[in-house]
């Protein structure tokens, strides 16, 4: 796989808030444009620019992002304020987070937003054994209906909630130690550094032989 630096622009066409602090802006899909599930794109707009994983699948007509709103965040006020109809540049597809068809049981692990490149992988038909999902409260399980008719074991992890018996109560990091079963995994990470570092830590110790792909949010 190559990466592409193809400049590309489309319009918004679609703003939804997933939760409070969370949003998925849709955009028109350029004729062209290809990628790979778990892939992401440079988004550049009024000087601006970041990266952002999609969360739509390749056989999608639109491209779908999903982003948190940060006061003072770099583009995500912006996005999430500017009108429907707007045209921004992107560039792409960039990234080597895709799916390697593997032979031994498959573990998805994203905090937040980094739920995004898992929704393209299973849209576009793969089924994890494993996915968990670490938010601090039950509002921010965007897209929790499309994993639970998916993956075998779709674990909700709330680091905030007083709910233990719906969801697993802690952090993604606190169920690998605690409950999942010991074997060889291929382990796939997307989140902020702090979750894959630690869960890197985990892995090497708990389930030694396992393979570790990562991306990390910043």
């Amino acid at each position: 796989m190559t990466i592409c630096d193809q400049d590309y622009s489309a319009n918004i066409i679609e703003r939804r808030w997933l939760s409070k602090k969370t949003f998925e802006i849709i955009l028109n899909r350029p004729a062209s444009f290809t990628f790979k599930p778990g892939q992401r794109i440079s988004l550049k707009y009024k000087k601006m620019e970041r990266d952002y994983s999609l969360a739509s699948s390749p056989d999608e007509s639109h491209l779908k992002l999903c982003i948190r709103h940060v006061k003072k965040g770099v583009l995500s006020q912006e996005l999430g304020d500017t009108q429907i109809g707007t045209r921004i540049s992107f560039a792409g597809p960039h990234g080597y987070f895709t799916y390697k068809n593997p032979q031994r049981p498959t573990v998805f692990i994203a905090t937040g937003t980094g739920i995004a490149p898992f929704r393209s992988m299973v849209r576009s038909g793969t089924s994890p054994d494993f996915l968990l999902h670490g938010v601090e409260t039950s509002e921010d399980l965007y897209y929790s209906e499309e994993f639970q008719s998916v993956a075998e074991s779709y674990i909700p992890c709330l680091s905030q909630s007083k709910n233990s018996q719906t969801y697993f109560r802690g952090r993604v990091t606190d169920y690998l130690q605690m409950h999942l079963p010991p074997e060889n995994y291929d382990f796939y990470l997307c989140g902020r550094l702090e979750m894959i570092r630690d869960a890197t830590l985990l892995v090497d110790e708990l389930f030694e032989g396992s393979n570790i792909y990562t991306e990390t949010f910043y």
